[in-house]
């Protein structure tokens, strides 16, 4: 009986399977309903500042992205105040100025505009500002050298831009990315690295220029007289041993609590030492003053900018002025400037903050690209001068910022400073010139990826490294790294395997590096 009512085994097993076979699908379409749920939940939850920007998938927080930005706008918040001393001053050919509250206040206004859409639309935490080498070459070059008006000046900055922009649409900016050597590419951001350390400690008084007068053949010197006999000085390295404190100890958002330290202990040696401002209002020079900003408490809060020089530009003049042909060269210097400044700073910054691929490029680099030609663009549009990626930005990457909501942040900031104009004044360069040393350190450790045992590629390397810091110049430290390089690999017998943009690109910078003796020869 008990034989004859057991069903047979196979049956029997079989449908066992089915079942199991049945509740497993059923178990893992429900794994797989409950994982997208929780994925969806996930993505809801983070919200969606949180999602735009992929904060979580970069490492970062909403508000260490924050904080990051507002270390960012402190290190790069002297540009408001050394743009109009360079822009402000100078008279052109018709006796016109164009005025420190004004470039002030346009300075700002760029530097907001372009550092949020840079976020928004590009995504990197890379903050934007009027570029010193350019706005030097604007006001020194094209104004007070060729004999143009400020508005014709400016209308061969927009033309720059243009052109800048129109490189990176059709994919030549991305392609000399590509093209340019993983070795030079860590040069680069060494060089950089070095080129800010060197900024903070000249403005900060650390290191100085030794008058012509003293009839010696070294250039700069420690401090005043090999000592530091400055009170900004000293808050300076007081500054440098808080930050780096915060940095040995691992302490979240360091630089910034550095920063806020320093200028409250600045405010404080002004408020008792009271050494007032390095050049006074009747141009005076007072080595042992603050450089640029005199730290202290605000009377007011500022006022309405004034934005009057807004599209005041000249997109014809210049070529009327001193002919197509010189015009034509002074716009390629611009060009050239810009495009290899910017592209010097987008590498290390990207390797700094680990956003670049295996190949050591962006992702969507030709998106970023055509945003920041755009700059140029706004920047002679608004009499700022051109606008680029800045290099100090580096500050707010090794707080933390990852994303292009800390340039959000930084922008928002450039745009409040039009009005607060005391506000940001109260941080002297003292204070923030002990990050961009931290910085400079931390961007010191791509000198590992080069290979050093291969002279073709250490020599370009240590060229391009040095030169950057020595000159000033991001664009001469390419220049002249570039140059080198494909001068290296013919004589290492590699011609054939280097790209043949770098040999363009070393045609292109021998023109720049004798752009005066071909300005002298079209007269």
């Amino acid at each position: 009986m008990g034989d004859m009512t057991r069903p047979p085994s196979q049956p029997a097993h079989s449908a066992t399977g089915q079942n199991a076979d049945t509740a497993a699908g059923k178990n893992q379409h429900n794994a797989m309903g409950q994982s997208t749920a929780n994925t969806a939940n996930t993505q809801t939850e983070r919200g969606f500042l949180d999602r735009y920007f992929h904060i979580s998938e970069r490492g970062s927080t909403v508000p260490g992205e924050i904080r990051a930005g507002v270390v960012t706008f402190f290190a790069m918040a002297y540009i408001i105040i050394l743009n109009p001393l360079i822009l402000g001053t100078t008279e052109d050919v018709e006796g016109n100025v164009l005025g420190i509250p004004q470039v002030a206040a346009v300075t700002a206004l760029a530097a907001g505009v372009m550092t949020i859409l840079f976020g928004i639309i590009a995504k990197y935490p890379f903050g934007f500002a009027a570029g010193l080498g350019i706005n030097t070459l604007v006001a020194v070059t094209l104004v007070m050298g060729e004999g143009l008006t400020w508005p014709q000046a400016m209308g061969l900055v927009v033309i720059d831009g243009i052109i800048i922009v129109i490189l990176a649409v059709t994919g030549f900016r991305e392609a000399v990315f590509h093209a340019i050597p993983a070795a030079m590419k860590s040069a680069i951001g060494v060089g950089i690295g070095l080129f800010i350390t060197m900024i903070g400690m000249v403005d900060a008084g650390f290191v100085r220029r030794i008058p012509d007068a003293a009839g010696t053949t070294v250039p700069v010197q420690l401090g005043i007289d090999g000592s530091i006999a400055s009170w900004p000085t000293l808050v300076f390295i007081i500054g440098l041993l808080i930050c780096g404190f915060m940095m040995v100890r691992g302490i979240r958002g360091g630089l910034f609590i550095g920063i806020v330290a320093t200028t409250v202990i600045a405010v404080i040696v002004e408020a008792i030492a009271e050494a007032g401002p390095s050049v006074d209002d009747a141009g005076e020079s007072h080595p042992t003053g603050w450089n640029l900003a005199v730290p202290a408490v605000p009377d007011s809060l500022g006022g309405m900018p004034d934005l009057s020089l807004v599209g005041a530009i000249d997109l014809v003049g210049a070529f009327t002025e001193v002919g197509a042909l010189a015009a034509t060269l002074l716009v390629f210097a611009l060009v050239l400037a810009n495009f290899f400044d910017a592209m010097g700073t987008m590498t290390a910054l990207g390797k700094q903050g680990k956003l670049v691929d295996d190949a050591g490029n962006l992702p969507n680099l030709k998106k970023a690209l055509v945003v920041e030609g755009f700059g140029a663009v706004l920047g002679g549009a608004t009499s700022s001068s051109s606008n680029t990626v800045y290099a100090d930005s580096a500050a707010g990457v090794a707080d933390g910022a990852r994303t292009g909501l800390a340039n959000v942040v930084t922008g928002l900031l450039f745009l409040a400073a039009m009005f607060l104009t005391p506000l940001y004044e109260i941080v002297p360069m003292e204070a923030a010139a002990p990050v961009l040393v931290v910085v400079g350190v931390l961007m010191m450790g791509q000198v590992k990826d080069i290979d050093w045992d291969k002279f073709h590629i250490a020599l370009p390397s240590f060229l391009t490294i040095l030169v950057m810091p020595f000159t000033y110049s991001i664009v001469n430290g390419i220049g002249v790294g570039v140059i080198a390089f494909t001068m290296m690999s013919l004589f290492a017998g590699k011609a054939q395997k280097t790209h043949w943009i770098m040999w363009l690109l070393s045609g292109l910078f021998v023109v720049f590096f004798a752009i005066e003796p071909l300005r002298a020869i079209v007269g």
